[in-house]
Protein backbone atom coordinates (compact mmCIF):
# COMPACT_ATOMS: atom_id res chain seq x y z
CA UNK A 1 0.00 0.00 0.00
CA UNK A 2 1.97 3.41 -1.00
CA UNK A 3 2.28 6.19 1.43
CA UNK A 4 0.31 8.76 -0.74
CA UNK A 5 -2.81 5.96 -0.67
CA UNK A 6 -2.32 5.56 3.64
CA UNK A 7 -1.85 9.58 3.67
CA UNK A 8 -5.77 9.90 1.39
CA UNK A 9 -7.28 7.22 3.73
CA UNK A 10 -6.21 9.57 6.63
CA UNK A 11 -7.76 12.45 5.92
CA UNK A 12 -11.01 11.00 4.82
CA UNK A 13 -11.29 9.53 8.36
CA UNK A 14 -9.86 12.43 10.19
CA UNK A 15 -12.86 14.46 7.98
CA UNK A 16 -15.19 11.45 8.85
CA UNK A 17 -14.55 11.55 13.09
CA UNK A 18 -14.52 15.46 12.80
CA UNK A 19 -18.02 15.54 11.20
CA UNK A 20 -19.11 13.51 14.36
CA UNK A 21 -17.34 15.72 17.04
CA UNK A 22 -19.86 17.82 19.35
CA UNK A 23 -18.63 21.48 20.66
CA UNK A 24 -18.99 21.08 24.67
CA UNK A 25 -19.33 24.91 26.21
CA UNK A 26 -19.70 25.90 29.88
CA UNK A 27 -23.32 27.38 29.41
CA UNK A 28 -25.00 27.61 26.31
CA UNK A 29 -28.38 30.14 25.79
CA UNK A 30 -30.54 29.16 23.15
CA UNK A 31 -32.78 31.17 21.47
CA UNK A 32 -32.89 34.54 23.40
CA UNK A 33 -33.93 37.71 21.72
CA UNK A 34 -30.30 39.14 22.51
CA UNK A 35 -29.95 43.15 23.58
CA UNK A 36 -25.94 43.32 22.84
CA UNK A 37 -25.57 46.78 24.25
CA UNK A 38 -25.14 48.64 21.29
CA UNK A 39 -28.39 50.07 21.64
CA UNK A 40 -29.56 48.17 17.92
CA UNK A 41 -32.79 46.24 18.24
CA UNK A 42 -32.17 42.56 19.33
CA UNK A 43 -31.91 39.36 17.51
CA UNK A 44 -32.66 36.05 18.16
CA UNK A 45 -29.76 33.65 18.87
CA UNK A 46 -27.81 31.45 20.73
CA UNK A 47 -24.81 32.30 23.26
CA UNK A 48 -22.13 29.49 24.46
CA UNK A 49 -19.66 30.50 27.51
CA UNK A 50 -16.17 29.07 28.30
CA UNK A 51 -13.71 29.93 30.91
CA UNK A 52 -15.87 32.78 32.14
CA UNK A 53 -15.47 34.10 28.13
CA UNK A 54 -18.52 34.62 25.62
CA UNK A 55 -16.79 32.16 22.77
CA UNK A 56 -19.38 31.79 19.79
CA UNK A 57 -22.70 33.44 18.77
CA UNK A 58 -25.02 31.87 16.30
CA UNK A 59 -27.05 28.47 15.75
CA UNK A 60 -25.68 26.21 18.75
CA UNK A 61 -28.87 23.74 18.66
CA UNK A 62 -26.45 21.01 18.05
CA UNK A 63 -23.68 22.08 21.03
CA UNK A 64 -23.55 20.41 24.59
CA UNK A 65 -22.78 22.30 27.86
CA UNK A 66 -22.90 22.05 31.41
CA UNK A 67 -25.76 23.95 31.40
CA UNK A 68 -28.34 25.18 28.88
CA UNK A 69 -31.00 27.71 28.73
CA UNK A 70 -33.53 28.04 26.87
CA UNK A 71 -34.35 31.52 26.70
CA UNK A 72 -37.40 31.76 23.79
CA UNK A 73 -39.60 34.38 24.42
CA UNK A 74 -36.73 36.48 27.30
CA UNK A 75 -34.54 39.41 26.65
CA UNK A 76 -30.72 38.56 27.14
CA UNK A 77 -28.20 41.78 27.28
CA UNK A 78 -24.75 42.19 29.21
CA UNK A 79 -24.60 42.47 32.79
CA UNK A 80 -25.99 45.69 33.94
CA UNK A 81 -22.88 48.05 35.27
CA UNK A 82 -23.91 50.42 37.91
CA UNK A 83 -21.64 53.86 37.91
CA UNK A 84 -22.69 54.85 41.47
CA UNK A 85 -22.88 52.13 44.36
CA UNK A 86 -22.47 52.93 48.06
CA UNK A 87 -20.56 49.69 48.78
CA UNK A 88 -19.54 50.04 51.77
CA UNK A 89 -21.19 47.02 53.70
CA UNK A 90 -19.39 45.04 51.51
CA UNK A 91 -16.91 42.88 53.35
CA UNK A 92 -20.35 41.74 55.67
CA UNK A 93 -22.15 41.66 52.68
CA UNK A 94 -20.11 40.04 50.09
CA UNK A 95 -22.46 38.01 47.86
CA UNK A 96 -23.63 41.57 46.59
CA UNK A 97 -27.31 40.00 46.62
CA UNK A 98 -29.36 42.86 46.64
CA UNK A 99 -27.23 44.48 43.68
CA UNK A 100 -27.38 41.27 41.36
CA UNK A 101 -30.72 40.64 41.75
CA UNK A 102 -31.67 43.67 40.09
CA UNK A 103 -29.20 42.05 37.06
CA UNK A 104 -26.09 43.96 38.29
CA UNK A 105 -22.60 42.17 37.76
CA UNK A 106 -20.48 45.08 37.96
CA UNK A 107 -20.74 48.35 40.24
CA UNK A 108 -18.61 51.24 41.12
CA UNK A 109 -17.68 52.21 44.73
CA UNK A 110 -16.03 55.03 46.01
CA UNK A 111 -18.48 58.11 45.34
CA UNK A 112 -19.55 61.07 46.52
CA UNK A 113 -15.50 61.79 47.78
CA UNK A 114 -15.87 58.48 49.58
CA UNK A 115 -13.74 56.00 49.18
CA UNK A 116 -11.64 53.02 51.03
CA UNK A 117 -8.52 53.89 52.85
CA UNK A 118 -5.27 52.84 51.98
CA UNK A 119 -6.67 51.85 48.57
CA UNK A 120 -4.99 49.19 47.87
CA UNK A 121 -5.10 47.40 51.04
CA UNK A 122 -8.49 47.22 50.57
CA UNK A 123 -9.20 46.18 47.09
CA UNK A 124 -6.45 43.31 48.47
CA UNK A 125 -8.64 42.59 51.31
CA UNK A 126 -11.79 42.19 48.95
CA UNK A 127 -10.18 39.80 46.69
CA UNK A 128 -9.29 37.46 49.41
CA UNK A 129 -13.20 37.38 51.17
CA UNK A 130 -14.34 36.90 47.38
CA UNK A 131 -17.34 38.91 45.94
CA UNK A 132 -21.02 38.27 44.14
CA UNK A 133 -19.90 40.62 41.17
CA UNK A 134 -17.36 42.76 39.77
CA UNK A 135 -16.53 46.01 41.63
CA UNK A 136 -14.44 48.33 40.69
CA UNK A 137 -13.61 52.05 42.63
CA UNK A 138 -12.98 55.68 42.79
CA UNK A 139 -10.45 57.60 45.06
CA UNK A 140 -12.51 59.92 47.45
CA UNK A 141 -11.40 63.88 47.65
CA UNK A 142 -13.19 64.01 50.82
CA UNK A 143 -11.66 60.72 52.18
CA UNK A 144 -7.87 62.55 51.11
CA UNK A 145 -9.00 65.83 52.52
CA UNK A 146 -9.91 64.55 56.00
CA UNK A 147 -7.13 62.12 55.91
CA UNK A 148 -4.76 65.39 55.52
CA UNK A 149 -6.55 67.89 56.82
CA UNK A 150 -9.29 66.29 59.16
CA UNK A 151 -12.81 68.54 58.57
CA UNK A 152 -11.02 72.08 58.94
CA UNK A 153 -12.54 74.70 56.51
CA UNK A 154 -10.05 76.76 54.92
CA UNK A 155 -7.63 76.50 51.81
CA UNK A 156 -4.64 73.95 51.91
CA UNK A 157 -1.50 74.95 52.27
CA UNK A 158 1.54 73.91 49.31
CA UNK A 159 2.79 71.22 51.72
CA UNK A 160 -0.62 69.57 52.16
CA UNK A 161 -1.99 69.75 48.62
CA UNK A 162 1.34 67.79 47.75
CA UNK A 163 0.06 65.32 50.26
CA UNK A 164 -2.93 64.53 48.88
CA UNK A 165 -1.80 64.65 45.48
CA UNK A 166 0.64 61.86 46.25
CA UNK A 167 -2.35 59.93 47.75
CA UNK A 168 -4.25 60.65 44.87
CA UNK A 169 -1.46 59.01 42.83
CA UNK A 170 -0.89 56.16 44.91
CA UNK A 171 -4.45 55.29 44.74
CA UNK A 172 -4.21 55.60 40.80
CA UNK A 173 -1.58 52.82 40.72
CA UNK A 174 -3.43 50.61 42.99
CA UNK A 175 -5.88 50.38 40.59
CA UNK A 176 -7.91 53.89 41.31
CA UNK A 177 -10.76 53.81 38.22
CA UNK A 178 -10.68 57.84 38.67
CA UNK A 179 -11.45 60.95 41.40
CA UNK A 180 -15.09 61.13 42.93
CA UNK A 181 -15.79 64.83 44.44
CA UNK A 182 -18.61 65.30 47.25
CA UNK A 183 -18.61 69.09 47.13
CA UNK A 184 -22.19 68.92 49.08
CA UNK A 185 -20.34 67.01 52.25
CA UNK A 186 -17.69 67.57 55.06
CA UNK A 187 -15.07 68.28 54.21
CA UNK A 188 -15.03 68.46 50.32
CA UNK A 189 -17.91 71.54 50.52
CA UNK A 190 -14.48 73.77 52.03
CA UNK A 191 -12.69 73.20 49.15
CA UNK A 192 -12.07 75.68 46.24
CA UNK A 193 -12.21 75.00 42.45
CA UNK A 194 -8.32 75.48 42.12
CA UNK A 195 -7.98 72.58 44.52
CA UNK A 196 -10.30 70.38 42.85
CA UNK A 197 -8.84 70.92 39.22
CA UNK A 198 -4.76 69.99 40.85
CA UNK A 199 -6.32 66.65 42.40
CA UNK A 200 -8.36 65.77 39.31
CA UNK A 201 -5.63 66.41 37.17
CA UNK A 202 -3.49 63.80 38.96
CA UNK A 203 -6.08 61.29 37.80
CA UNK A 204 -6.70 62.63 34.63
CA UNK A 205 -2.70 61.70 34.20
CA UNK A 206 -3.39 57.95 34.59
CA UNK A 207 -6.42 58.16 32.41
CA UNK A 208 -9.34 58.19 35.01
CA UNK A 209 -12.54 59.90 35.19
CA UNK A 210 -14.01 62.70 37.51
CA UNK A 211 -17.25 61.64 39.27
CA UNK A 212 -19.18 64.82 41.14
CA UNK A 213 -21.79 65.04 43.78
CA UNK A 214 -22.46 68.87 42.49
CA UNK A 215 -21.77 71.17 44.81
CA UNK A 216 -25.21 72.38 44.63
CA UNK A 217 -28.52 70.91 43.30
CA UNK A 218 -31.28 72.95 44.10
CA UNK A 219 -31.01 77.05 43.68
CA UNK A 220 -27.42 76.98 43.10
CA UNK A 221 -27.39 74.12 40.80
CA UNK A 222 -26.18 75.89 37.28
CA UNK A 223 -23.52 77.08 39.27
CA UNK A 224 -22.57 73.91 40.36
CA UNK A 225 -22.73 72.77 37.17
CA UNK A 226 -20.63 75.12 35.55
CA UNK A 227 -18.10 74.12 38.10
CA UNK A 228 -17.98 70.78 37.25
CA UNK A 229 -17.74 71.56 33.26
CA UNK A 230 -14.72 74.31 34.22
CA UNK A 231 -13.01 70.98 36.48
CA UNK A 232 -13.48 68.76 32.87
CA UNK A 233 -11.42 71.94 30.72
CA UNK A 234 -8.61 72.90 33.12
CA UNK A 235 -8.07 69.08 34.29
CA UNK A 236 -8.40 67.60 30.79
CA UNK A 237 -10.38 64.87 32.55
CA UNK A 238 -14.14 63.36 31.54
CA UNK A 239 -16.62 64.16 34.24
CA UNK A 240 -19.84 62.51 35.05
CA UNK A 241 -22.60 64.81 36.86
CA UNK A 242 -23.80 61.70 39.01
CA UNK A 243 -26.86 61.06 40.21
CA UNK A 244 -28.11 64.04 38.09
CA UNK A 245 -31.10 66.02 39.24
CA UNK A 246 -32.37 69.43 40.45
CA UNK A 247 -33.90 69.65 44.03
CA UNK A 248 -36.87 71.88 45.76
CA UNK A 249 -39.52 73.64 44.09
CA UNK A 250 -38.47 76.53 42.57
CA UNK A 251 -35.87 74.60 40.62
CA UNK A 252 -38.68 72.11 39.11
CA UNK A 253 -38.23 72.10 35.40
CA UNK A 254 -34.96 73.72 35.18
CA UNK A 255 -33.15 70.20 33.80
CA UNK A 256 -33.78 72.20 30.45
CA UNK A 257 -31.05 74.09 31.12
CA UNK A 258 -28.61 72.00 32.92
CA UNK A 259 -29.13 69.59 29.71
CA UNK A 260 -28.30 72.41 27.58
CA UNK A 261 -25.03 73.04 29.86
CA UNK A 262 -24.05 69.58 29.22
CA UNK A 263 -24.66 69.79 25.77
CA UNK A 264 -22.95 72.87 24.92
CA UNK A 265 -19.92 71.94 27.06
CA UNK A 266 -19.73 68.40 24.88
CA UNK A 267 -20.10 70.77 21.18
CA UNK A 268 -16.90 72.34 22.88
CA UNK A 269 -15.44 69.40 22.70
CA UNK A 270 -15.29 68.26 26.51
CA UNK A 271 -16.23 64.96 27.72
CA UNK A 272 -19.24 65.66 29.73
CA UNK A 273 -21.63 62.82 30.48
CA UNK A 274 -24.44 61.86 33.92
CA UNK A 275 -25.81 58.59 35.47
CA UNK A 276 -29.51 58.94 37.08
CA UNK A 277 -31.62 56.84 39.14
CA UNK A 278 -34.72 56.37 38.54
CA UNK A 279 -36.43 57.82 41.22
CA UNK A 280 -38.05 61.66 42.51
CA UNK A 281 -36.82 61.64 45.76
CA UNK A 282 -33.86 61.52 46.84
CA UNK A 283 -31.59 60.05 50.02
CA UNK A 284 -28.82 61.19 52.12
CA UNK A 285 -27.74 62.61 55.50
CA UNK A 286 -30.64 64.75 57.28
CA UNK A 287 -27.14 67.20 57.76
CA UNK A 288 -27.77 67.74 53.99
CA UNK A 289 -30.32 70.62 55.76
CA UNK A 290 -27.59 72.14 58.07
CA UNK A 291 -25.56 74.62 56.51
CA UNK A 292 -21.82 73.22 56.08
CA UNK A 293 -20.27 75.87 57.82
CA UNK A 294 -22.29 75.14 60.93
CA UNK A 295 -20.45 71.75 60.73
CA UNK A 296 -16.97 72.36 60.33
CA UNK A 297 -14.50 70.28 62.70
CA UNK A 298 -17.15 67.55 63.13
CA UNK A 299 -20.14 67.10 65.24
CA UNK A 300 -18.46 68.42 68.07
CA UNK A 301 -18.09 71.70 67.16
CA UNK A 302 -21.64 71.30 65.59
CA UNK A 303 -22.68 71.07 69.34
CA UNK A 304 -20.96 74.06 70.71
CA UNK A 305 -22.70 76.34 68.14
CA UNK A 306 -25.80 75.49 68.82
CA UNK A 307 -25.75 75.78 71.97
CA UNK A 308 -25.00 79.86 71.34
CA UNK A 309 -27.91 81.35 70.97
CA UNK A 310 -26.57 83.76 68.34
CA UNK A 311 -24.79 81.10 66.01
CA UNK A 312 -28.09 78.54 66.38
CA UNK A 313 -30.88 81.40 65.25
CA UNK A 314 -28.08 81.55 62.65
CA UNK A 315 -27.52 78.20 61.92
CA UNK A 316 -31.41 78.05 61.99
CA UNK A 317 -32.24 80.19 59.32
CA UNK A 318 -30.53 78.34 57.35
CA UNK A 319 -32.36 75.10 57.96
CA UNK A 320 -35.75 76.38 57.43
CA UNK A 321 -34.28 77.57 54.18
CA UNK A 322 -33.25 74.81 53.27
CA UNK A 323 -36.48 72.99 54.11
CA UNK A 324 -38.75 75.68 52.44
CA UNK A 325 -36.39 76.09 49.08
CA UNK A 326 -34.52 72.81 48.32
CA UNK A 327 -34.25 69.47 49.70
CA UNK A 328 -37.13 70.21 52.36
CA UNK A 329 -39.58 70.11 49.54
CA UNK A 330 -41.58 73.08 51.17
CA UNK A 331 -43.17 70.60 53.55
CA UNK A 332 -41.87 68.23 56.41
CA UNK A 333 -44.22 65.55 55.26
CA UNK A 334 -41.53 65.44 52.17
CA UNK A 335 -38.82 64.34 54.73
CA UNK A 336 -38.70 60.61 55.52
CA UNK A 337 -36.45 58.94 58.38
CA UNK A 338 -34.75 56.17 56.83
CA UNK A 339 -31.68 55.26 59.36
CA UNK A 340 -32.15 56.45 63.07
CA UNK A 341 -29.66 54.64 65.49
CA UNK A 342 -30.68 56.76 68.32
CA UNK A 343 -34.58 55.90 67.52
CA UNK A 344 -35.22 53.13 65.27
CA UNK A 345 -38.87 53.64 65.58
CA UNK A 346 -38.16 56.92 63.39
CA UNK A 347 -37.56 55.11 60.40
CA UNK A 348 -40.35 55.30 57.62
CA UNK A 349 -41.63 58.08 59.65
CA UNK A 350 -41.46 61.96 58.57
CA UNK A 351 -40.10 64.58 60.17
CA UNK A 352 -44.01 66.08 60.32
CA UNK A 353 -44.89 62.87 62.17
CA UNK A 354 -42.09 63.64 64.57
CA UNK A 355 -43.30 67.42 64.95
CA UNK A 356 -46.47 65.84 66.07
CA UNK A 357 -45.71 62.97 68.35
CA UNK A 358 -43.41 65.83 69.90
CA UNK A 359 -46.72 68.17 70.28
CA UNK A 360 -45.74 70.75 68.01
CA UNK A 361 -47.05 72.21 64.69
CA UNK A 362 -45.19 70.87 61.69
CA UNK A 363 -43.87 74.59 60.73
CA UNK A 364 -40.56 74.68 58.84
CA UNK A 365 -39.79 76.26 62.02
CA UNK A 366 -40.06 73.58 64.28
CA UNK A 367 -38.98 71.17 61.28
CA UNK A 368 -35.61 73.13 61.76
CA UNK A 369 -35.11 72.44 65.71
CA UNK A 370 -35.85 68.91 65.50
CA UNK A 371 -33.10 68.92 62.54
CA UNK A 372 -30.42 70.17 65.21
CA UNK A 373 -31.54 67.43 67.52
CA UNK A 374 -31.29 64.71 65.30
CA UNK A 375 -28.11 66.06 64.43
CA UNK A 376 -27.20 66.61 68.17
CA UNK A 377 -28.00 62.82 68.52
CA UNK A 378 -25.65 61.53 66.07
CA UNK A 379 -27.63 62.35 62.83
CA UNK A 380 -29.80 60.38 60.34
CA UNK A 381 -30.48 59.09 57.27
CA UNK A 382 -33.21 60.71 55.25
CA UNK A 383 -35.54 60.33 51.93
CA UNK A 384 -36.15 63.87 50.79
CA UNK A 385 -39.23 63.91 47.90
CA UNK A 386 -38.28 67.29 46.63
CA UNK A 387 -37.68 66.36 42.77
CA UNK A 388 -39.74 66.83 39.84
CA UNK A 389 -41.19 63.43 38.02
CA UNK A 390 -40.54 65.71 34.64
CA UNK A 391 -37.25 66.23 35.46
CA UNK A 392 -36.47 62.56 36.01
CA UNK A 393 -37.59 61.22 32.33
CA UNK A 394 -36.35 64.57 30.60
CA UNK A 395 -32.90 63.79 32.19
CA UNK A 396 -33.75 59.65 31.71
CA UNK A 397 -34.01 60.75 27.57
CA UNK A 398 -30.73 62.77 27.35
CA UNK A 399 -28.03 60.57 25.20
CA UNK A 400 -25.43 60.73 27.86
CA UNK A 401 -27.11 59.60 30.78
CA UNK A 402 -26.59 56.14 32.34
CA UNK A 403 -28.32 54.36 34.90
CA UNK A 404 -27.19 54.19 38.37
CA UNK A 405 -28.47 53.34 41.96
CA UNK A 406 -26.52 55.41 44.50
CA UNK A 407 -27.72 52.39 45.81
CA UNK A 408 -26.34 50.77 49.41
CA UNK A 409 -25.86 47.06 49.23
CA UNK A 410 -28.52 45.57 52.14
CA UNK A 411 -30.40 43.40 53.65
CA UNK A 412 -33.86 42.69 54.47
CA UNK A 413 -34.32 44.15 57.71
CA UNK A 414 -31.44 46.82 57.65
CA UNK A 415 -33.16 50.20 58.40
CA UNK A 416 -35.74 51.77 56.14
CA UNK A 417 -33.29 52.55 52.79
CA UNK A 418 -34.37 53.97 49.57
CA UNK A 419 -36.38 51.81 47.19
CA UNK A 420 -33.38 52.35 44.63
CA UNK A 421 -31.49 50.02 46.57
CA UNK A 422 -33.46 47.13 45.42
CA UNK A 423 -35.06 47.90 42.22
CA UNK A 424 -33.38 50.70 40.03
CA UNK A 425 -32.51 48.49 37.09
CA UNK A 426 -35.81 46.75 36.65
CA UNK A 427 -37.68 50.10 37.37
CA UNK A 428 -35.93 51.32 34.47
CA UNK A 429 -36.79 48.60 32.37
CA UNK A 430 -40.46 47.31 33.36
CA UNK A 431 -41.88 51.02 34.29
CA UNK A 432 -39.63 53.64 32.31
CA UNK A 433 -39.49 51.62 29.50
CA UNK A 434 -42.07 49.46 28.81
CA UNK A 435 -44.97 51.21 30.87
CA UNK A 436 -44.57 54.43 30.00
CA UNK A 437 -42.09 54.42 26.95
CA UNK A 438 -39.65 57.20 27.88
CA UNK A 439 -37.17 55.11 26.63
CA UNK A 440 -37.06 52.06 24.69
CA UNK A 441 -35.84 48.75 25.92
CA UNK A 442 -32.52 48.56 24.06
CA UNK A 443 -31.83 52.35 24.54
CA UNK A 444 -31.99 51.50 28.51
CA UNK A 445 -29.98 48.68 28.43
CA UNK A 446 -27.46 50.70 26.26
CA UNK A 447 -27.54 53.42 29.22
CA UNK A 448 -27.13 50.34 31.44
CA UNK A 449 -24.16 48.25 29.62
CA UNK A 450 -22.25 49.96 26.23
CA UNK A 451 -22.00 53.49 27.83
CA UNK A 452 -20.84 52.74 31.42
CA UNK A 453 -17.99 50.47 30.18
CA UNK A 454 -17.07 52.81 27.79
CA UNK A 455 -17.08 55.33 30.66
CA UNK A 456 -14.98 53.29 32.61
CA UNK A 457 -12.89 51.85 30.03
CA UNK A 458 -14.06 48.45 30.62
CA UNK A 459 -13.17 47.16 26.79
CA UNK A 460 -14.09 43.04 27.91
CA UNK A 461 -17.44 43.89 28.93
CA UNK A 462 -20.67 46.20 28.41
CA UNK A 463 -21.57 44.06 25.23
CA UNK A 464 -22.83 40.63 24.04
CA UNK A 465 -19.71 39.71 21.49
CA UNK A 466 -17.06 37.10 21.08
CA UNK A 467 -14.16 37.28 23.35
CA UNK A 468 -16.11 39.72 25.97
CA UNK A 469 -16.10 38.52 29.36
CA UNK A 470 -19.95 36.65 29.82
CA UNK A 471 -21.93 39.09 32.12
CA UNK A 472 -25.19 38.46 31.04
CA UNK A 473 -28.66 38.73 32.31
CA UNK A 474 -31.87 37.08 31.14
CA UNK A 475 -35.32 38.87 32.13
CA UNK A 476 -38.94 38.49 30.81
CA UNK A 477 -39.21 41.99 29.21
CA UNK A 478 -43.01 41.32 29.94
CA UNK A 479 -42.66 41.45 33.64
CA UNK A 480 -39.63 42.37 35.31
CA UNK A 481 -40.54 45.19 37.42
CA UNK A 482 -39.26 46.75 40.30
CA UNK A 483 -41.08 46.05 43.74
CA UNK A 484 -39.21 48.46 46.51
CA UNK A 485 -41.53 51.49 47.95
CA UNK A 486 -40.88 53.94 49.79
CA UNK A 487 -43.58 52.56 52.30
CA UNK A 488 -42.37 48.89 52.34
CA UNK A 489 -38.54 49.40 50.82
CA UNK A 490 -37.65 45.93 51.02
CA UNK A 491 -38.36 43.70 48.40
CA UNK A 492 -36.59 42.18 45.60
CA UNK A 493 -37.83 43.11 41.92
CA UNK A 494 -39.41 40.71 39.71
CA UNK A 495 -39.05 39.39 35.80
CA UNK A 496 -35.31 38.16 36.42
CA UNK A 497 -34.59 34.55 35.62
CA UNK A 498 -30.78 34.42 35.24
CA UNK A 499 -27.45 36.77 36.34
CA UNK A 500 -24.27 34.97 34.70
CA UNK A 501 -21.17 37.02 36.21
CA UNK A 502 -17.96 35.73 34.41
CA UNK A 503 -19.16 32.70 33.13
CA UNK A 504 -20.89 31.61 36.62
CA UNK A 505 -24.92 31.42 36.81
CA UNK A 506 -24.91 33.61 40.07
CA UNK A 507 -29.13 33.55 39.68
CA UNK A 508 -30.34 30.17 38.24
CA UNK A 509 -33.99 30.00 37.39
CA UNK A 510 -34.38 33.20 39.58
CA UNK A 511 -33.00 31.53 42.24
CA UNK A 512 -29.75 33.11 43.91
CA UNK A 513 -27.04 30.63 44.28
CA UNK A 514 -25.13 32.62 46.74
CA UNK A 515 -21.74 32.17 45.23
CA UNK A 516 -18.37 34.98 44.41
CA UNK A 517 -18.02 35.04 40.83
CA UNK A 518 -17.26 39.17 41.14
CA UNK A 519 -13.51 40.33 40.30
CA UNK A 520 -11.95 43.09 41.77
CA UNK A 521 -11.07 45.35 39.01
CA UNK A 522 -8.38 47.55 38.83
CA UNK A 523 -7.60 50.04 36.06
CA UNK A 524 -4.16 50.41 34.26
CA UNK A 525 -3.14 53.68 32.70
CA UNK A 526 -3.10 52.20 29.36
CA UNK A 527 -7.04 50.94 29.55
Amino acid sequence: MSNKYIFSLFLIISMLCGCGQVQIYDVIILNGNVYDGSGVTSTVTDIAIKDSVIVKIGNLANAKAAHIINAKGMAVAPGFIDMHAHLEPILKLSNCESHIKQGVTTALGGPDGSSPWPFGNYLDTLKQVGVGMNVAYLIGHNTVRENVMKLENRTPTEEELTSMKTQIQQAMQEGAYGISTGLKYLPGTFSKVEEVIELSKVASNHGGIYTSHLREEGLGVFDAVKEAIVISEKADIPVILTHHKVIGKPMWGKSTKTLAMVDSARAAGLDIKMDQYPYNASYTGISILIPSWARAGGNKAFKERVSDPVLRDSIKSGIIFNILNDRGGGDLNRVQFAKVKWMPELEGKTLKHWCEQKGLKPTAENGADLVIEAQVNGGASCVYHAMDEGDVERIMKHPQTMIASDGRLVKPGMGHPHPRWYGTFPRVLGYYAREKGTISLSEAIYKMTKLPATTLGLNDRGLIKEKMKADIVIFNPETIIDKATFEKPHQYPEGISYVIINGQLSIDGGVFQNVKAGEVLRKQKNN
